[in-house]
């Protein structure tokens, strides 16, 4: 079972005891980072496994292994030696780890760690890329049978990740700590049990102190609370949702309460990802039973799909697909989800008589059109590329236009309601409007499909004019109970999800 450390980058040993206080409840073990402390306060490091109350690492990072230390070796040696020095026999007194990079050779140093019962995690950070041969540079840094072994690996690309989780069933049984970086290695911190890494690093979250911490962590409430990371286990089924860059996603905050209120041994984990193929292959390797596709990949994954249902073969979009033993299966639970948020929004059962604008011409799009059509509602479809928009509404007898002066003149024919599904406005690009071109006048219902911000500057605009306006939030929630079905195999009671205040 792997633990959770809580690295420890504040600038006084004081600040440090209060982020372990914050934390405590879920937290196995703590790294204090040395190299983050205020050079007054490096010369009281002896005394924090004492203070702290729980095994401690003690870790002094150079700049080129992502640390703050500037000094020389000697003076970094030097520290590392006051930190063990003096060390009692009651051990709960001293570090119970010290992290030495592969490179840092004192016998000196690694003899009083041992004497003491202080164990040595050898480590080596790399950030440009994975290994060639991750397990054959774990048993290299392992130099003595109780040490270690600590790989921190930064992912340039997203097809790198399967490997690193192939190289983990390997090396099964090896003392180990395995994970990667950034943003498209998050998932090997919350599947870290998977890896049999020894432990996961978790950091500070929203702190300035945080600063210092590596990149890709979690924080241990969200671990533990979010994705429940002490039940991570050999049966644990794994469900997730893949995209790219993927910044924004509310799924695992549904899912995860979900699985646990149903006493469901299951966590599902957010995986970026540059490529959908490389998607594929870490699915492919770590037994991920379904997922959420969402852009750019709803349209590119239908061909790669062994069957689809219906309505993905009508649409041309998936947005979730199941393991089979044959190959992955597609569904839609997009235009389901998109209708009943909209139809409720409005207070219709149908949209006969009204004229729609749909701005975009994506997977989203197309699942939007699908529903307007079968809702018996008419169409303009505007998009930026105007032979995709005419492409979609030729489909369902719509009309088209392009995001120009006459596109927007079309626009207000058919703006009984209009619905943003393009992503921009979506975080990081909060300041893109995908109709800024178009005057509200406040007669107008507009929805926007992207929920993060809880407002974009185009329902900001549509809102000081006086439009009713509803962002993507309430159709997440619709779709995510349609995928919730397909994932369990059987129906989502809605009485859960009012009480989860989902």
């Amino acid at each position: 079972m792997s633990r959770i450390c809580l690295c420890l980058t504040g600038k006084t040993l004081a600040r440090n005891l209060e982020f372990l206080d914050k934390y405590r409840k879920y937290t196995d073990l703590a790294e204090l980072r040395v190299d983050c402390l205020d050079p007054d306060e490096r010369f009281s490091i002896r005394r924090f496994p004492e203070m702290a109350g729980v095994p401690v690492i003690l870790t002094i990072r150079r700049g080129i292994d992502g640390g703050r230390f500037s000094g020389g070796e000697g003076a970094r040696v030097t520290l590392l030696s006051q930190g063990l020095a003096f060390a009692d026999a009651d051990r709960r007194r001293n570090f119970a780890y010290v992290d030495l990079e592969e490179d840092l050779n004192v016998p000196s140093l690694e003899e009083a760690a041992r004497t003491f019962g202080t164990r040595i995690i050898r480590s080596c950070h790399n950030f440009e890329g994975t290994c060639s041969d991750i397990p054959a540079k774990l048993s290299e840094l392992r130099r003595v049978g109780d040490e270690i072994a600590k790989l921190a690996l930064m992912p340039r690309t997203s097809a790198e990740l399967p490997g690193v989780y192939q190289a983990a069933r390997e090396t099964c049984g090896m003392d180990k700590i395995l994970l990667c970086m950034g943003r498209l290695g998050t998932n090997t911190r919350i599947l870290a049990s998977l890896l049999g890494s020894y432990l996961s690093y978790a950091g500070i979250k929203d702190e300035a102190d945080a600063e210092c911490g590596a990149p890709g962590q979690l924080d241990p409430q969200e671990l533990e609370e979010l994705y429940r990371f002490h039940r991570i286990g050999e049966g644990t089924r794994i469900f997730g949702i893949s995209g790219y860059p993927l910044s924004v996603t509310a799924s695992p905050a549904f899912f995860n309460p979900l699985f646990t209120q149903n006493n469901i041994d299951a966590v599902y984990v957010p995986f970026p990802s540059d490529s959908l193929l490389s998607f594929l292959r870490l699915a492919e390797e770590i037994k991920l039973e379904g997922a959420s596709v969402t852009i750019p990949y709803k349209e590119e994954i239908v061909p790669l799909l062994v069957s689809k249902s219906r309505q993905v073969d009508h649409i041309g979009a998936c947005n979730t697909i199941l393991r089979t033993p044959s190959g992955w299966t597609g569904y839609n639970t997009d235009a389901r989800g998109f209708s009943d948020s909209l139809l409720r929004f409005l207070d219709r059962k149908n949209l006969f008589g009204r004229r729609l604008t749909i701005l975009g011409a994506g997977g989203a799009a197309r699942a939007v059109a699908a529903e307007v059509h079968r809702l018996k509602g008419q169409a303009l479809i505007v998009n930026r590329t105007v032979f995709r928009a005419r492409d979609l509404a030729r489909q369902y007898g719509f009309v088209w236009g392009g995001l120009d002066n006459q596109g927007i003149a079309m626009m207000e024919r058919y703006s009984h309601v209009i619905i943003n599904t393009t992503s921009a406005g979506m975080e990081p690009d909060v300041d893109a409007d995908p109709g800024a071109l178009y005057n509200f006048t406040g007669r107008e219902a507009v929805m926007d499909l992207i929920y993060k911000p809880e407002r974009t500057r185009f329902l900001i605009r549509a809102a000081q004019a006086g439009c009713q306006i509803i962002n993507g939030y309430d159709m997440l929630i619709q779709q995510a109970k349609y995928q919730y079905n397909l994932f369990m195999g059987h129906d989502l009671d809605s009485e859960i999800i009012a009480k989860l205040g989902l």
